[in-house]
C-alpha cells in the first residue's frame, strides 16, 4: 500500500520555523570556531531532524531510557545537525558542541555512538545506517515492544546496494515500526543520481509519502500517518537551505567552513 496524503507545497511560501533558523545559527557558528563542517548537507536536514524529535518518544535526561524510539542518521555526515538538534532538545549544553572535530572532542566529524548523549548508531560509512536499523525494529517486533525506528537516508548514500537490500528485507518482515526519511536534496544530480526516488520505493512495496522537506508541519503529519509496511518519506529538500550563498555555491561549500566575514554573510541571509 502507498501513501499519498501529503502533498509537496514546493512553490508554497512558509516562515521557517524559528528553532530551525536557530539550529542553522548555531551550526554556522559552531562551523566557524571548529574550522570544520558539512555545512549545506546540515541544512538540508534541519526540519527533518527537529520534527523527529518532536513526535519521537525520547528522555534527555535518561538517553538509555529503554521505551525511547531510535532515531538514527544514516548520512553520519551531517553529524554537526544532529549534535546542535540534540543539545536544543536538552541532551547537552550548545557550548560544548565548540570542539566540534578538535582532537579529544566527543563530537567528530563523523558520529560515535559511545560518546554523544543521544547519538544511537555510529555512522559515517554510508549506507549501513538503514541495515542498522532494520536489524533494530526486528529486535523490537520480537520482544514486543512498542517502539519505532526513524533512519535519515541521504540520496547520495543510496547507490550503494545494500539500502535497497535492507529495504526489501524490512518489507519482507513486515516492519511497520521503521519510517525513512528520504532527503533528496539532489546531492548526486552530477554523478548517478536516483531519479523518482518515490516510484522507485513504491516498486520495493513501500509506502510511501512525498512532502516539502522544510516544511514541519507536513514531516510531523507524515511522521504521524498510520502505515502497514515500511514507511518510506520522500523529503524534497534544498542542500544549503535557508542561505543563498550556500545554495548557489554547494559544490565549493561541500567541506569548508566560512570565515569571519563569509559568516556574517551567511548570517544575514539566514535572517533576511
Amino acid at each position: 500500500m502507498s501513501i499519498d496524503t501529503a502533498i509537496p507545497k514546493s512553490d508554497t511560501f512558509y516562515k521557517m520555523e524559528l528553532n530551525c533558523k536557530t539550529i542553522r545559527e548555531s551550526i554556522l557558528r559552531v562551523a566557524l570556531e571548529s574550522g570544520h563542517g558539512h555545512i549545506p548537507t546540515c541544512f538540508s536536514i534541519v526540519e527533518i531532524l527537529y520534527s523527529i524529535y518532536d513526535v519521537m518518544k525520547h528522555n534527555p535526561r535518561n538517553p538509555s531510557w529503554n521505551e525511547r524510539d531510535i532515531a538514527i542518521l544514516s548520512k553520519g555526515h551531517g553529524s554537526l545537525a544532529l549534535y546542535v538538534t540534540l543539545a536544543q532538545q536538552g541532551y547537552f549544553a550548545i557550548d560544548k558542541v565548540s570542539s566540534y572535530g578538535a582532537f579529544g572532542t566527543i563530537f567528530g566529524c563523523h558520529i560515535d555512538r559511545t560518546k554523544v548523549p543521544g547519538a544511537e548508531v555510529s555512522t559515517g560509512s554510508l549506507g549501513h545506517g538503514i541495515s542498522v536499523g532494520v536489524g533494530i525494529a526486528r529486535a523490537m517486533k520480537l520482544k514486543r515492544e512498542n517502539r519505532n525506528v526513524y533512519v535519515i537516508l541521504g540520496d547520495g548514500e543510496s547507490n550503494e546496494g545494500s539500502v535497497w537490500e535492507a529495504i526489501m528485507v524490512a518489507n519482507d518482515l513486515k516492519l511497520d515500526n521503521l519510517t525513512i526519511v528520504y532527503d533528496y536534496n539532489q546531492s548526486q544530480k552530477r554523478s548517478l543520481p536516483v531519479s523518482i526516488p518515490k516510484e522507485k520505493f513504491k516498486a520495493f512495496e513501500c509506502d510511501v509519502l512525498e512532502v516539502n522537506g522544510h516544511d514541519v508541519e507536513e514531516l510531523r503529519s507524515a511522521l504521524n500517518t498510520a502505515n502497514s509496511n515500511l514507511k518510506v518519506i520522500v523529503a524534497n529538500t534544498v542542500k544549503g537551505h535557508g542561505c543563498k550563498t550556500l545554495v548557489d555555491g554547494v559544490y565549493a561549500w561541500h567541506r569548508r567552513s566560512p570565515n569571519k566575514e563569509e559568516f556574517k554573510k551567511l548570517m544575514v541571509e539566514l535572517n533576511a
